[in-house]
Order: structure tokens, then C-alpha cells, then sequence
């Protein structure tokens, strides 16, 4: 009798531990957990201790969809393609280009934005076009791992500068900062952050010619074919409405 009590009562504590599980909120299959990097105005950044950008009211958007809670890990931007790879992120949005590379690692998304590249120096910089960034003494600052850090580093044959004259930062303020404080002689970075770092930073300019022209999409692990369907599909749902064209419209004014 004594067994059969005690086996009862294991049977009742299993239970409860099954009931308060299932009731304890949030599980990993009611969040969409966001990789990005909230240093990249107007895209993704902080507002005090909450997240803001374009990128951020994106993701709720989708993660309202989905009929997730969305959560947002901020971290090196560096990390996000292989942390989505190995499953640690659902999700990677971080104004990210898609790339062959990436494209090996992870999936994407179609397109929600595009990026134009541009180059910051300083006003009187002798550095006047883009053709003055192959000289021989000129040092370039980028945002590391970024499209810019890639394409400027590769080799002149290339059409790079070759990894000599190329400074990364861990993140576009760092590289900026460099600028102001004469590190280097330019920044290779996306547009609408350039513009940012200028208004922040008297005695910086943005060069006319675009740098390069990109496509912003999500990074989705290769594996999760169901999510890159839904997020498609909850994409191609807030283009229709307008609701896109209503974000970007919030942080990048028309001029």
C-alpha cells in the first residue's frame, strides 16, 4: 500500500510539473527572436533603454503576424548570420545585405528595403570623389563584416582597396568617431545612418556618388523553411497594405 501511495504521488507531482509548464507563458514557439545590432540609425537603435528604427517596427509587424512575442537580442553585428545558422536566433534584421556568402550560411527573405552605400569625410578633405579613396595614403573606415568592410577590403584587381587601407570598427559610431578624430580619411557606410552620423557630427559631408546599391532582406536559418515561408508571406502582406512604405516613411523623410 505504502508503494502504490508513494507511486501515486510521484504520479500527482509529474503532472503538476507538466500543468505549470504548460501555463508558465512563453515558450521558444511563442517568440520570434530577433538578432540585430542597435547602433545603425535609422534602422535599428537605442531611445534610452528601448529599441527604435525601422528594422524594429518592421519585426513587430511580422512577429504580430506570426503570432509571436517578439523578443531582440542585440549583439556584434558580425555574430548574427552565424547565430541564426546554428539556430541560436530565429531571425537576423540588421539593415543586412544578401550576399553569395551569407547565402551559404543562411536563407533570406525578399527584399523589404534598398541600401545605397555611401562615403563620409571630412569637409576641405582632399578626398573629393570616389576615385580618391584608391590612394596611397588613404585610410578607410568600416563597420566590420559589413558589405562595405568586405567590398573595400578585397583587392584592387577586384575593385577594391585592398585590406591595407581598411580599418574596421565594431560598429559605424566607432568608425565615425575615427573620422572626427583622424584615424582615417573616410567612412564607407550606408546611406541613411551617414546621414545621422553627419547631423551628429559638425565639420562631416557625405560625397555625392552613391557607393554601392543593395538589397535589405531577413536571414532565416536554412533549416526553418516554414518560418521563411510565413515571414515572405507576412512581408508581401505589409508591402500590399502599405504598412513598409508607412515605417521607412516615419524615419526617412523625402527630400
Amino acid at each position: 500500500m505504502k508503494a502504490m501511495k508513494k507511486v501515486l504521488c510521484l504520479v500527482l507531482a509529474v503532472m503538476m510539473l507538466l500543468t505549470l509548464a504548460a501555463c508558465s507563458g512563453n515558450t521558444t514557439e511563442d517568440q520570434l527572436i530577433m538578432a540585430t545590432n542597435a547602433n545603425f540609425p535609422p534602422y535599428e537603435y537605442m531611445e534610452g533603454e528601448e529599441y527604435a528604427g525601422i528594422d524594429i517596427d518592421l519585426a513587430e509587424k511580422i512577429a504580430e503576424k506570426l503570432g509571436k512575442e517578439l523578443v531582440i537580442e542585440n549583439v556584434e553585428f558580425g555574430s548574427i548570420v552565424t547565430g541564426v545558422q546554428s539556430g541560436k536566433y530565429d531571425v537576423g534584421i540588421a539593415g543586412m545585405t544578401v550576399t553569395d556568402e551569407r547565402k551559404e550560411q543562411v536563407n533570406f527573405s525578399d527584399s523589404y528595403a534598398t541600401g545605397v552605400q555611401v562615403v563620409i569625410v571630412k569637409e576641405g578633405s582632399a578626398i573629393t570623389d570616389l576615385d580618391a579613396l584608391g590612394g596611397a595614403d588613404v585610410m578607410i573606415g568600416v563597420q566590420q563584416d559589413t558589405t562595405g568592410h568586405i567590398y573595400a577590403s578585397d583587392t584592387v584587381e577586384n575593385g577594391g582597396y585592398g585590406e591595407d587601407h581598411v580599418t574596421p570598427f565594431l560598429n559605424g559610431a566607432d568608425a565615425v568617431n575615427a573620422l572626427v578624430a583622424g584615424s582615417v580619411d573616410a567612412v564607407i557606410i550606408d546611406q541613411e545612418p551617414a546621414k545621422s552620423f553627419v547631423a551628429a557630427n559638425e565639420g562631416l559631408k557625405i560625397l555625392e556618388a552613391e557607393w554601392a546599391v543593395e538589397d535589405y532582406a531577413i536571414a532565416i536559418n536554412k533549416d526553418d523553411t516554414q518560418l521563411l515561408a510565413d515571414i515572405n508571406k507576412a512581408l508581401s502582406e505589409l508591402k500590399a497594405d502599405g504598412t513598409i512604405d508607412a515605417i521607412i516613411a516615419e524615419y526617412i523623410k523625402a527630400e
